[in-house]
Parts: structure tokens; C-alpha cells; sequence
């Protein structure tokens, strides 16, 4: 992963909304859930989940399906964990940290 991508990434989870659904998502698992359940889980009007949802699939992070009349969302457990890897990939490498001397001479 790129810093491009997991700062897209982050910037459309970066919203409660959108955030509270993707969490949905991945509690639910591969088969996912329709979006008329995670309207009623969520308590937000439809349009506005539709808002959010399509942000959540622009950046990646979920799948839509249409199954006759019911549209399933499913995260996209892949680039999910791609960006948790991504994020803890330093994890408690530590800094080269340059002393406050060098600084102030260049």
C-alpha cells in the first residue's frame, strides 16, 4: 500500500458515519449485509447511508451487490487489512532522531 491510498483510506473513515458502517461490515463478515439492515442498525436516514456507502466503495473499502432487490455491502476485508499493515508496518522501530545541534546548523 501507498501513502496515497491509506490516506484515502482514512480520510472517508474519517467521518462517524462512515466509520459506525464499515465497522458493520466487517462484524458481519463475508456475507456482508443489506443496506436496508445497515440503515436500521445505523438509525440514519437512507439517502444519507447512500451518501456514506458510496464513499466507503469509491476508496475501496467495500463491495456492492445487487441480489435481485436487496443491494448487499461486504468490506473489503483485503485492502482492510492492507491498511492496518500498513499503518503498524514501524510499529517500535524507533527514530533516527537527529540532535537539536545538527538542526540548527543546516
Amino acid at each position: 500500500m501507498d501513502i496515497e491510498t491509506a490516506s484515502k483510506c482514512l480520510s472517508e473513515l474519517g467521518n462517524p458515519h462512515r466509520l459506525e458502517a464499515f465497522r458493520l461490515l466487517i462484524k458481519a463478515g463475508p456475507e456482508g449485509v443489506s443496506v436496508g439492515d445497515i440503515q436500521r442498525h445505523l438509525n440514519i436516514p437512507k439517502s444519507t447511508l447512500s451518501h456514506h456507502i458510496s464513499h466507503l466503495v469509491w476508496a475501496g473499502l467495500a463491495r456492492q451487490e445487487r441480489e435481485g432487490r436487496v443491494l448487499r455491502c461486504t468490506a473489503n476485508f483485503e485492502l482492510a487489512d492492507q491498511l492496518v499493515a500498513y499503518l503498524c508496518a514501524e510499529c517500535c522501530s524507533g527514530l533516527d532522531v537527529v540532535p537539536m545541534e545538527e538542526q540548527e546548523e543546516a
